[in-house]
């Protein structure tokens, strides 16, 4: 039994350190763009592109941190999450101003146009939160703000991120919405199959699993040949 504590005590000091030198993911694929408050400073219509310089693929996660200067209480901040700017399938998040705060997220799709999942109309965000978007091919798409779920697990049939676009004006003739500030926009993807560390665990267990086995059979047999041992003593 002792060897066994010592089996799984060395399994466990070995496991982080084998996650320090297999955190580097073959298929992870990261991308950063702080985003400057003139590019919000535009008509829906004449949206600043942002194209990725990676392709991100099924499984991603989005973090944004709105740390923009708004104009007045009309003024909105519009992230448009695409896969080819040439399809009308797209991804809205909007952040309004305060001291309202609006807060929502919607999908247009070829097939369904322009649809609204989530509008929250009164402190939707705020500055100090932290805006995530997840999406997986098991979950779909899950978008909260700071630990609080806007949206949870839609299916918007796959979604691989390549480029996005922002904008703040719904018309020419809006005044520009923010003054000053950035948002930085951070992405992630990648396959955790692809990193070693993934089956860590379970090559553990099956290790633990082995020793088990053998310890139960070596004691079983040890027993077995004290039994005799004692036997032939008395006889």
């Amino acid at each position: 039994m002792r060897l066994l504590l010592v089996v799984l005590l060395l399994a466990g000091s070995f496991l982080p350190v084998y996650a320090q030198e297999s955190t580097m993911n073959k298929s992870e694929r990261y991308d950063s763009v702080l985003v400057p408050y003139g590019a919000f400073n535009v008509y829906t219509k004449n949206a600043t592109v942002f194209k990725l310089d990676h392709e991100h693929v099924t499984n991603w996660e989005i973090e944004m941190q709105n740390k923009l200067q708004y104009t007045n209480q009309e003024g909105n901040a519009v992230v448009r999450l695409y896969e080819n700017l040439d399809t009308p399938k797209f991804i809205e998040i909007g952040m309004g101003g305060p001291p309202d705060y609006r807060f929502w997220v919607a999908v247009n799709t070829p097939e369904d146009g322009y649809f609204m999942i989530h509008d929250e109309k009164k402190i939707g965000w705020t500055p100090d939160k932290l805006i995530t978007a997840t999406h997986s091919s098991s979950g779909g798409l899950t978008v909260s703000v700071g630990s609080k779920e806007a949206v949870s697990n839609l299916d918007v049939a796959g979604f691989t991120m390549r480029e996005f676009t922002v904008s703040g004006m719904n018309s020419a003739s809006d005044p520009p919405p923010v003054t000053s500030g950035a948002l930085t926009f951070s992405i992630i993807s990648g396959d955790p199959s692809g990193n070693p560390i993934f089956y860590m665990p379970f090559m553990v267990l099956a290790a633990t699993a082995v020793l088990i086995v053998v310890l139960l059979k070596t004691k079983k047999r040890t027993s077995e040949e004290t039994k005799n041992l004692s036997e032939n003593k008395s006889s």
